[in-house]
């Protein structure tokens, strides 16, 4: 199998660690594109006829895209239990809390390093943070208990998001007022799955 994949994408992180921490990496080689929202990389329209990453290619049927089909499809493959049956809808729920957060913090991303000076939106930008603080409320006041319990897709896809923040918009101190938060994200930083896929770009 190919994963296509940005090593900037937090989306294209999340499956990049399940794939380490599952031992699926010798099954899925990581294809690293160099892609444009104004231009889809020809590989990734490709797998994907709306042009976004990740996709994975697989040999016994179409390509599968987006990160949360992908990472249900490699935990389903080999019966990992991210997805454990008896607390699914919480991991799901904070699953996608974690890919909200990456869908505003990459939107803030584009506006202010795409757009033209003249264009760009303050008010968008600050509407899209007020988004991403109020996911890490709710991580802060909700669901700590359930990120300090055993591995699954919601710790994964909360810690990419976490660290994409870091990457790129760091000056704006998401950790501040979310100090236990903060404390789970530098232990969970430090897995091997994590150092492995630190983001470039």
């Amino acid at each position: 199998m190919k994963l296509i994949m940005a090593e900037a994408s937090p989306f294209a992180r999340k499956v990049r660690v399940l794939l380490r921490e599952t031992d699926q990496l010798k099954d899925v080689q990581e294809v690293h594109v160099a892609t444009s929202p104004f231009k889809s990389d020809a590989t990734v329209q490709a797998a994907n006829p709306t042009g976004r990453i990740p996709s994975l290619i697989r040999p016994e049927g179409p390509a599968l895209y987006d990160s949360r089909v992908i990472t249900r499809y490699l935990d389903a493959r080999i019966h990992a239990s991210l997805y454990p049956e008896a607390e699914l809808w919480e991991v799901l729920t904070l699953e996608a809390t974690g890919d909200s957060m990456m869908d505003s913090a990459v939107s803030i991303s584009y506006e202010s390093r795409l757009r033209p000076e003249h264009m760009i939106s303050a008010d968008w930008m600050n509407a899209q943070w007020t988004k991403i603080i109020g996911g890490c409320d709710a991580l802060q006041s909700n669901w700590m208990s359930q990120l300090n319990g055993p591995l699954t897709m919601a710790h994964i896809s909360v810690a990419c998001a976490l660290g994409y923040l870091d990457l790129r918009h760091d000056a704006r101190n998401w950790r501040q007022g979310h100090e236990a938060l903060a404390e789970w994200f530098a232990n969970f930083a430090k897995r091997d799955s994590m150092i492995d896929t630190h983001f470039k770009g």
